[in-house]
């Protein structure tokens, strides 16, 4: 399954001048101030990514608040956070378009990649006319000059999941960041889905950020795959346990953040500022200016 892909491919070196970030924010349809931005000149000191599930926009007790996600995302000053569970036009979320809604109150680019397309609840008290889709989103501060949302192995009874990846051009050029959520109640189908992971985006993975809630703790078959190609964040820079679910009363580590060899980490953090905005934790990393050598 792809996600439609609603911007024009610009190029690399016209969006890392100025006038290029300005034109190519006019053709992605980005905020003035956005566009408006000189990456060129920027003196960036870090680069900070993350990763969220959002519950749909609920807290644990289902009480749905998107403003109050938003506020939380904008607290972690986040370069690129990749977010999970997020919906369209679904009844349990006001039928709003979520990732548009997201993009336009954090002025960021986003590339949504939808996993799950079902057809207006007819149940719902106000039923909606549009499709309701769920899946991943990657919100970032730099273009999203290309994405493709790669429909991952299910087992006959399992939920759709999905890789969604992109590209995307910052001031120190392209990286690859990609967002997904495996398989909730099968550690085999876990299992499978980690192994397409690592095929597809290995073995020789450069400048790359894999995110996601892989619903499996450290030293399990599944993460030990994904450990296989990249570099898990926490193991490497974070303090304590890292549980990030559920929050009522955090007891496992499942929310990661992953980076290639050539990444240098020097900060990894559970934010629980707003511990009831979802039933996750999110997790913030940070990483050095510039890359590491490989």
């Amino acid at each position: 399954m792809f996600a439609h892909r609603s911007f024009r491919t610009v190029s690399r070196r016209s969006l890392l001048t100025g006038i290029g970030a300005g034109i190519a924010g006019a053709a992605l349809g980005m905020p003035a101030a956005a566009a408006a931005e000189d990456t060129a000149s920027a003196k960036l000191q870090r680069l900070r990514f993350a990763t969220f599930n959002i519950h749909h926009g609920a807290s644990p007790d289902d009480q749905l608040d998107l403003e109050r996600i938003a506020t939380v995302i904008k607290s972690m000053n986040v370069d690129v956070i990749g977010l999970q569970e997020v919906d369209r036009f679904w009844p349990r979320s006001d039928f709003v378009d979520q990732p548009q809604w997201l993009s336009r109150r954090l002025g960021m680019w986003k590339a949504y990649g939808a996993n799950l397309i079902l057809p207006p609840d007819d149940e719902a008290e106000e039923p909606g006319e549009l499709n309701r889709e769920y899946g991943t989103l990657i919100l970032s501060k730099w273009p999203i000059v290309h994405q493709r949302n790669i429909a991952l192995p299910k087992f006959p009874e399992g939920e759709q999941r999905g890789l969604m990846r992109t590209s995307i051009a910052t001031p120190l050029g392209l990286i690859t960041f990609a967002n997904t959520h495996l398989q909730h109640n099968n550690a085999e189908e876990r299992q499978l889905q980690a192994e397409t992971i690592v095929d597809m985006m290995g073995p020789r993975s450069r400048k790359t950020i894999l995110v996601g809630d892989f619903n499996a703790e450290a030293g399990t078959a599944e993460i030990d795959t994904i450990d296989s190609l990249f570099d898990d964040a926490w193991a490497q820079a974070g303090d304590g346990p890292g549980y990030t679910y559920d929050t009522l009363d955090p007891s496992v580590r499942i929310d990661y953040v992953w980076s290639s060899p050539d990444l240098e980490v020097t900060t990894a953090q559970v934010v629980t500022d707003d511990p009831l905005a979802s039933d996750h934790l999110p997790v913030v990393t940070e990483y050095r200016y510039g890359w590491r050598s490989a």
